[in-house]
């Protein structure tokens, strides 16, 4: 059985924070489930939205046909400041994906309107840097901050956007897409940039 793994979609979405998550979610020949997962876009309606990188996306579904229970995953990558007003209704979904125990994963932006949202209160976290989430009013959970590209805690995945790999890898371990030995070839290839890794990723 496929399970859908829902990525938020929106006008100046950082694309490149997205790279390695769905190009390597819908890449099978790795996976110890090859087939288990595959992702599905959403946006605030189906009307199509455009990246920062000038991509146009048409949504497969809008945020309000969305159950947490039949998804593996949200996750959120970030947006210009401008467009903040676009991240707000996954917020809400963020929450109720939180409360019914489902995982999600922000990057860069999207930790911010998390943080505006207080989903950052009570969790380890991570984002650009402590200081980028004072531009949220309401954070309240700065002794939760942690110095780290990515965090896991309680099925929230936060990362900072310079750090897509490790977003990627914090994803990854939490779907169970890969067995050790993979994990860790691909995080030595993609995350510590060492080609000596295409070969054992290869092997494994």
């Amino acid at each position: 059985m496929t399970s859908t793994v829902h990525v938020a979609v929106y006008d100046t979405l950082s694309d490149w924070e997205l790279g390695y998550v769905t190009a390597h979610i819908n890449k099978p020949d790795w996976q110890k489930r090859p087939g288990r997962y595959r992702t599905a876009t959403v946006g605030v309606t189906r009307d199509p939205v455009t990246t920062m990188g000038g991509l146009r996306i048409t949504p497969e579904l809008a945020v309000d046909e969305i159950d947490p229970a039949d998804s593996a995953m949200l996750i959120m990558a970030g947006l210009e400041p401008s467009a903040r007003a676009a991240a707000k209704p996954f917020v809400d979904l963020a929450r109720r994906f939180l409360d019914a125990g489902k995982p999600v994963a922000a990057i860069c932006g999207a930790t911010l309107e998390l943080a505006a949202g207080g989903l950052l209160d009570d969790r380890a976290h991570t984002s650009n840097a402590p200081e980028f989430l004072t531009f949220a009013p309401a954070y309240a959970g700065a002794e939760h901050y942690v110095d780290a590209p990515a965090v896991t805690d309680r099925g929230l995945i936060t990362a900072s956007g310079i750090h897509p790999a490790d977003f990627a890898r914090h994803i990854f371990a939490e779907l169970d897409l890969y067995d050790e030995d993979t994990a860790t070839a691909w995080y030595e290839l993609y995350g510590e940039r060492r080609p000596e890794a295409f070969f054992k990723l290869m092997a494994s």
